[in-house]
């Protein structure tokens, strides 16, 4: 028998949004607390099902490693006469440390000789160490929600009901929760509900399949896929399978099994995100589609037990999926009766936020700014633009959006098609919503990505004007998520709109609620989208650097930012960068702090300053009509030919000088410099190695 320890906490049934995370954090605990212990050990698994979340370290060492402790006492010149005999400073040091004067050893610091102790320990046993190190794991466990149960001073996701913890197949005794340690792990709660008594890892999870519990998420995964892919394909079609519902039905079965039923063609005359919404996210169903993506009458679900009559199951999920989308065809039929744009007065009736008004009231402020913005941008957009801000949140009077929030935007473009819209309203009205999550889908259109811009901005400064601010991880809001999206959406779009200047008109639309101070929200705004752009730029794995040295000099042109960025990182790369650096560096740490005067070419002294003078004037031209067209790495490059002038003007001309005109003048000339510079980035921030 292997040095193997199991550990499995039995649990109620746990939600299936806390995996795969919460079996990350365990590994990671767990290798935490082994080594912490210096307990050696093998290959460590993590797995889990809703009721038990499993950990199995191989070859752990039978005790602790042996480790040498080494102790410093006082300078060796004390502890010794001249004779080499003991002071009492060596006795008392000795006797502190519970050794003999004869043990003490000398040893060379930086500091000079000094006298130590070292002292081997031997390592505990495991087995000794296990009870507290297992209770350190469950306990540190990480949950964003957890529970106490009975009178037991303790938390959990879901209330523990046994512990498996057994080590070389001994068990390992100890109490957490209120639940005493066992050898004991339960099959299936229905189909095989019995214990058996594990001793390996093999015996663990050989025990369990034959018990109908498939404990590792991977394998129930890959039965999943194969089983509903199958069933799919019986009928000629294939399976549309999210990855988060793929994820969830792992999560919510420990014997999956799969069951393939269908529905009446007549549903499928609904728009296709009312029925693949009502079967994702509402019952857990993967929807078969045909080659070309359309749906098929046909869904399939996966069970968490073997059935005894496939049939019964069969009918079973059929009328449930039946009754829900009889449902969605009635608020379909319903909703249809009234046109969306004589929807819009219903909103009055939805309360966006008590500090910021009705759901109307955010419409007309959402239609103002993104008629604003599309002025900007591209006027010919205005009027579609401003038709689908006013019509965006439109159908979130209507019972298909009641019922099924998932569907808002989609279900707003669905019925602006019935009424008659553009469809170039239709599709901002849905595309005003992304993306939905990072990384997601982004507005294809102009229109979409403006109202989406408008829509976001608006929440935004709203809530940070009336105090309602992210902090730490609360983000009640999704504020970070909507400006995250914001900056995507510019980005992709390289639209060159001023940040601020939108910002601004936000904060003017909605005066009537601000709470704060104007110019303070604006700063605060900004810094909020600085810090999200920064985040995003370092997940790019953009040296963090550059990102300071850019974002320091502003981020009102988001897309000349991001290309700012990228280009410094490119110039960056330069042979000779480091000499441009320190050269860059120097202008800007002799000139920060100064006002930016006007120099006068008249109190030159000496032929170093005209020529700096003069190269920088035909640079200065040279890099701003190259901003201007965007061509930012030719701009840097441009400003590396001011290094030999600056050179020379640092070696032949004394900035400092004791007349005051003189220095203000030279100070001024290399504060010119510096604010060219600073259109691409504050190069004293960059790190020179």
């Amino acid at each position: 028998m292997g040095n193997e320890l199991l550990l499995e906490i039995g649990t109620e049934e746990l939600p299936a949004a806390l995996f795969p995370k919460v079996l990350s954090d365990i590994g990671d605990i767990a290798e935490r607390k082994f080594n912490e212990n210096q307990i050696p050990r093998g290959k460590m698994r993590v797995m889990g099902t809703p009721r038990r979340l499993f950990i199995a370290v191989a070859d752990v060492s039978e005790k602790q490693a042996d480790r040498l402790t080494e102790k410093l006492g006082p300078a060796s010149r004390v502890c010794f006469d001249n004779e080499g005999n003991p002071t009492s400073a060596a006795i008392g040091f000795a006797k502190g440390q519970g050794v003999n004067v004869s043990e003490l050893e000398k040893v060379v610091t930086p500091k000079g000789e000094y006298v130590c102790v070292r002292k081997k320990i031997t390592g505990k046993p495991t087995e000794t160490i296990l009870p507290s190190l297992i209770t350190g794991i469950i306990s540190e466990i990480p949950f964003a929600k957890s529970m106490r149960w009975s009178d037991v001073d303790f938390r959990f996701a879901r209330p523990i009901r046994w512990i498996l913890a057994v080590y070389r197949g001994d068990l390992i005794q100890f109490e957490i929760g209120g639940v005493k340690s066992g050898n004991l792990s339960p099959g299936h709660r229905f189909m095989a509900p019995g214990a058996f008594s594990p001793t390996t890892i093999e015996a663990y999870t050989f025990g369990l399949r034959e018990r109908f519990v498939i404990v590792d998420p991977e394998e129930r995964r890959e039965m999943i896929l194969h089983e509903v892919q199958k069933a799919a394909e019986e009928v000629g079609g294939q399976s549309l399978m999210p990855e988060e519902l793929l994820e969830s039905v792992v999560f919510l079965t420990e014997y999956p099994t799969v069951v393939r039923g269908s529905f009446d063609r007549e549903y499928l005359k609904l728009p296709k995100e009312v029925l693949t919404t009502t079967m994702i996210s509402q019952q857990k169903y993967f929807p078969v589609i045909d080659q070309s993506g359309s749906l098929l009458p046909f869904f399939i679900a996966v069970n968490n037990t073997l059935a005894r009559d496939p049939a019964v199951v069969k009918r079973g999920h059929e009328r449930v999926l039946r009754a829900r989308l009889s449902d969605a065809g009635f608020f379909w039929e319903t909703d249809k009766k009234i046109p969306l744009h004589k929807r819009v007065e219903d909103l009055k009736k939805i309360v966006f936020h008590t500090l910021l008004g009705t759901t109307y009231e955010k419409t007309l402020r959402l239609q103002k700014l993104a008629s604003w913005i599309a002025e900007s941008i591209d006027v010919s957009l205005k009027p579609n633009v401003g038709r689908a801000a006013l019509l965006a949140k439109a159908d979130l009077t209507t019972l298909m959006v009641g019922e099924f929030a998932e569907l808002q935007g989609i279900m707003g473009r669905e019925y602006a098609l019935l009424s008659g819209e553009e469809p170039t309203v239709a599709r901002a009205i849905y595309e005003h919503y992304l993306p939905v999550a990072a990384g997601g889908e982004l507005p294809s259109t102009n229109e979409g990505a403006i109202v989406a811009l408008a829509d976001k901005l608006d929440s935004v400064c709203g809530f940070f004007g009336v105090g309602l601010i992210p902090t730490g991880t609360a983000d009640p809001y999704a504020l970070r998520r909507q400006a995250l999206g914001m900056i995507n959406i510019i980005l992709s779009k390289r639209y060159s709109v001023s940040l601020g200047k939108m910002i601004d008109k936000s904060l003017q639309i909605l005066e009537p609620f601000l709470k704060n101070d104007k110019d303070q929200t604006k700063s605060a705004v900004l810094e909020f989208f600085r810090g999200r752009l920064q985040n995003m730029l370092l997940a790019e794995s953009h040296p963090y650097d550059v990102i300071d040295a850019v974002l320091s000099t502003g981020i009102d042109d988001i897309v000349s930012t991001y290309q700012r960025v990228t280009a410094m990182e490119t110039f960056k790369s330069l042979p000779d960068y480091q000499k441009l650096a320190l050269t860059f560096k120097r202008v800007e740490n002799i000139s920060r702090g100064y006002d930016e005067g006007v120099v006068h070419p008249e109190l030159f002294q000496t032929p170093e300053e005209n020529a700096l003078r003069e190269s920088f004037l035909t640079v200065k031209e040279k890099v701003l009509s190259l901003i201007s067209n965007g061509h930012f790495e030719q701009a840097l490059f441009e400003l590396s030919h001011l290094q030999k002038p600056v050179d020379a003007f640092f070696e032949g001309v004394l900035v400092m000088a004791e007349e005051n005109d003189l220095r203000a003048n030279r100070i001024s000339l290399l504060k010119e410099i510096s604010s060219l510079f600073h259109t691409l980035a504050d190069f004293s921030r960059i790190v020179v190695e």
